[in-house]
């Protein structure tokens, strides 16, 4: 059997080159990695940007997301023959029916706080809150980076409901929860592993989970693939 090809979704407020280390590890252990370019512009954008990467691929997929990036795979993944897989790295899971505020309000966290909206209904995170609510657990010098190249998200993507059935009731899944994520509350992380019936993993980190703790996570990437 062909090795999967691994291929890596960001969330909001960030790119595909946050990445970079866990690309490095994959790389080094020879696996052929691609990280999505997402523009954050809508959900269905977004969508169709991963389903145009995963459709391009020749062999199994192994499908990854961070954060909002869990709910893009959810709607991609669907119906993508090739994904053999599906890693949730701190990320949304949704069901049908579903939209991020939703679950959101309901396993409230520091989040709802520090997201202030633009002119064109864009959303950032407050550069001043960034480092304690996104990037806690990260050296302060390169959460202060983050926050300052952060890529903003347009806010109807984070209260669209999943429309489609999600990709994880048939496609096998792994979850990594961070049990000091102040982004996404580690209970509804865990409610949602639970629901999707995945190989959950828990490692002491906060939200940007899959840079801290890199080679954790490129394990854990890896174990999806055999």
């Amino acid at each position: 059997m062909k090795q999967a090809t691994v291929v890596l979704v960001h969330g909001a407020w960030a790119d595909g080159s946050t990445w970079g280390d866990v690309i490095t590890l994959l790389e080094k252990d020879g696996y052929r990695v691609i990280a999505v370019q997402n523009p954050l512009t809508s959900f269905a954008d977004d969508v169709a940007t991963t389903r145009r990467v995963i459709d391009a691929q020749d062999g199994p997929v192994v499908l990854v997301g961070h954060s909002y990036g869990g709910a893009v795979i959810t709607s991609a993944a669907l119906g993508a023959g090739n994904v053999s897989a599906l890693v949730y790295i701190a990320a949304f899971g949704p069901d049908t029916g579903e939209s991020l505020q939703a679950v959101l309000k309901e396993y409230p966290s520091k989040i709802g706080a520090a997201v202030v909206p633009d002119a064109a209904g864009f959303l950032y995170i407050d550069v001043a809150k960034y480092p304690e609510v996104f990037a806690n657990g990260l050296p302060p010098i390169q959460a202060r980076a983050f926050a300052t190249a952060q890529k903003p998200i347009a806010g109807s993507a984070l209260g669209e409901p999943l429309t489609v059935a999600p990709a994880w009731k048939t496609v096998p899944s792994w979850y990594v929860v961070g049990t000091e994520d102040r982004a996404i509350n580690p209970e509804l992380a865990r409610f949602m592993a639970q629901r999707m019936h995945a190989h959950v993993s828990e490692l002491p980190a906060g939200h940007l989970v899959f840079i801290s703790r890199a080679q954790d996570v490129a394990r854990i990437i890896e174990s999806a693939s055999h």
